[in-house]
């Protein structure tokens, strides 16, 4: 019972028409009928479980589509009667037989495409049927169509965030799985920018939307997993010119097979011709050498591979790019937002005291009075430093202890610190102030202090490599990638201390946009072997990006240039999805692949078996039939890649 709910109405109705034919066969089989009434009963059964087949094959004729798995169990069902007939042997089972199998093969694979479509829809059923808007004090259901960017909506606990925006008032927990395959809730409170798809798991939410429903993320996403089934692998282009050229070969070689022969016979050997032998030799090899399993499994194995990654939160924008990623050989990556977090964090505090201090100082202040002086320092700045200089220091800061401030554009701020004369800035406003200052040998950005006009010691500033950064490069190399390689607009310095923390193998570094895309072209033109792919964070690589192999963006929720620019995204900032995306790439090929050599192999040998006469009608219903569904069985496997 369970599986009759699961499938459609009209899988439902075929499942049916199979069981009510085969009853039937099994009757006549056990009851004795003369003729002409036993063919008009078989006649019966065989328009009941083959009348639509029949109905495509004169429909292909019609439209000069003749050559077809539809022409070909027509013909040879048909052809399967006339023998019987012919020879008065009153042996119909083999016709029946025949298109009994393949109806069964029919509904298996109709089942399985929907299932693996029903899995993609239910992993993918991320966009919203309302939003809610307050009216009169009352909360009104409307289509999220009609919501204009600024509007304000209620998200209530349960309820999918339907729109891009921004919260402005209440807080909650949010479950991003859906786009992300990342099952760690992220708090929200206001302030924090929210995208459509997402569940709402606690509190109430008012959200300000920052885009329109069909141009927010879940919308976007599901629009870009709809269009990746058109685009069209190698593999399934091949496969398409393959059965075109292919099923009529297979044709003229069934007639030549039931005509050929018997003539010889009559005409050089002076023998009496076997026509019947010959003609069912020809239908036998009809239904071996239909190509429903290339056709159907090839597709499907593309398809299951793009929805295995999806619930994985990796967006692959058409099969032909499975085939590029399986080659990727170089991986390029930009550094800020993809290896690292983007965010500043204390690296490293140095006051006189410290031994590796090689500067003669008679201010000494301690590491906590030198964090707290500039934190407190910085607090009224825009810089992002200062928000990891507060976050640093860890408690409240009194501004009243500043006055004076002066921000000096790319140098640094001076102030009056609890009356004191202060300055915190780089070598710039050191040299502008003619202070004798400590050269720092840590990379990383450097904040000197001066306190009356005495050098008192340094902050070292540095971006948070990612924690799974390491790991990912590793993954990478395990999983056949040759070289890596960063392309980074930060300083030399601390470009090479990631590069040598995260064992990535070249680094270019101080590299303006236009810089990326002319050394990615280097990269492309030294590259022979295999494909070149570049993993940027979507913001501001959408020229690299687009100029790749393979362009791959991280971190992409909400991010339009990432969408744009990018074969494959990536919804969260988890880098170890990169080596997931090319194993499962190669994994969905593996399996193409092995369809492709299974399914061809086995007819070869029954095609020869059938026109050695050595094979018969049900060794050609495993063929056709048995051969669909096994490769049907092996292609929704790709849809399964949890520990690929």
């Amino acid at each position: 019972m369970g599986i009759w709910h699961n499938i459609t109405n009209k899988q439902q109705r075929m499942l049916t028409r199979i069981v009510v034919c085969a009853l039937l066969t099994l009757g006549l089989q056990l009851i004795e009928l003369d003729e002409p009434l036993r063919l008009i009963a078989y006649l019966v059964v065989y328009a009941i479980i083959g009348y639509d087949i029949v109905w495509k094959a004169v429909r292909g004729i019609s439209h000069r589509q003749v050559f077809d798995e539809n022409f070909l169990m027509t013909v040879a069902t048909i052809g399967a009667f006339s023998l019987a007939i012919y020879e008065h042997s009153g042996d119909y089972l083999e016709a029946i037989a025949v298109m009994l199998f393949y109806q069964i093969g029919e509904l298996f694979q109709s089942y399985a495409v929907g299932r693996s479509r029903n899995d993609i829809g239910e992993l993918m059923d991320i966009r919203p049927d309302y939003a809610n808007i307050e009216r009169d004090g009352q909360l009104v259901r409307v289509n999220p169509d009609s919501v204009s960017i600024g509007q304000v909506i209620v998200v209530q606990p349960g309820e999918k965030i339907p729109i891009d925006g921004k919260v402005i008032a209440g807080e909650s927990t949010i479950d991003t799985a859906a786009l992300t395959g990342e099952s760690l809730p992220r708090d929200v409170e206001p302030g924090s920018e929210v995208v459509s798809g997402c569940i709402n798991m606690m509190g109430v939410l008012q959200i300000q939307t920052t885009k329109e429903f069909d141009q927010s993320t879940a919308s976007r996403v599901l629009e870009m997993v709809e269009d990746s089934s058109s685009h069209k692998s190698r593999s399934e282009a091949f496969i398409s010119r393959f059965a075109r050229i292919y099923t009529p070969i297979v044709c003229l070689c069934a007639l030549a097979l039931a005509l050929l022969p018997p003539l010889v016979q009559m005409l050089l050997l002076g023998a009496t011709p076997q026509w019947s032998v010959w003609i069912y030799r020809a239908l036998i090899f009809l239904v071996i050498s239909c190509p429903c399993a290339l056709v159907i499994s090839i597709p499907l194995s593309f398809f299951a591979g793009i929805g295995g990654a999806s619930h994985e939160g990796i967006l692959v924008k058409g099969a032909n790019l499975f085939e590029t990623l399986a080659k990727v050989k170089t991986m390029v990556f930009d550094k800020t937002g993809t290896l690292t977090l983007g965010i500043f964090e204390v690296n490293a505090i140095h006051n006189p005291n410290d031994h590796d201090f090689d500067f003669d100082a008679n201010l000494e202040l301690d590491r906590q009075k030198l964090i707290e002086l500039a934190a407190t320092v910085e607090a009224s700045s825009s810089h992002p430093i200062s928000k990891s200089l507060k976050r640093a220091y860890g408690q409240p800061i009194d501004l009243n202890r500043v006055t004076d401030m002066q921000e000096i554009g790319g140098q640094g701020i001076t102030a009056r610190y609890d009356g004191h004369k202060v300055a915190l800035g780089n070598e710039k406003l050191m040299a502008r102030l003619g202070i004798d200052y400590c050269h720092c040998h840590t990379a990383g950005t450097i904040i000197h202090i001066v306190v009356d006009g005495t050098y008192a010691g340094h902050i070292v500033m540095g971006d948070v490599e990612k924690p799974q950064a390491r790991q990912a490069i590793t993954e990478l190399k395990e999983a056949g990638v040759e070289r890596t390689v960063m392309l980074t607009g930060d300083m030399d310095a601390v470009a090479r201390q990631v590069t040598q923390d995260l064992n990535v193998d070249e680094v270019y570094s101080e590299l303006l946009p236009a810089d990326k895309v002319s050394h990615l072209e280097t990269l492309l033109s030294e590259t022979h072997h295999g494909a070149v792919a570049f993993v940027g964070d979507g913001i501001n690589d959408a020229p690299v990006l687009a100029r790749a192999d393979v362009g791959i963006a991280m971190g992409a929720l909400g991010s339009d240039a990432a969408i744009e620019a990018a074969d494959v995204v990536v919804m969260d900032d988890n880098p170890l999805k990169i080596a997931k995306a090319i194993r499962i790439s190669r994994k969905t090929l593996r399996i193409v692949w092995q369809n492709i050599v299974f399914a061809i192999g086995v007819k070869v040998v029954c095609l020869v078996l059938g026109a050695l006469g050595l094979a018969g009608m049900w060794l050609a219903i495993f063929a056709d039939v048995g051969v669909m569904v096994l490769a049907v069985l092996n292609a929704i496997r790709a849809m399964h890649v949890a520990n690929t």
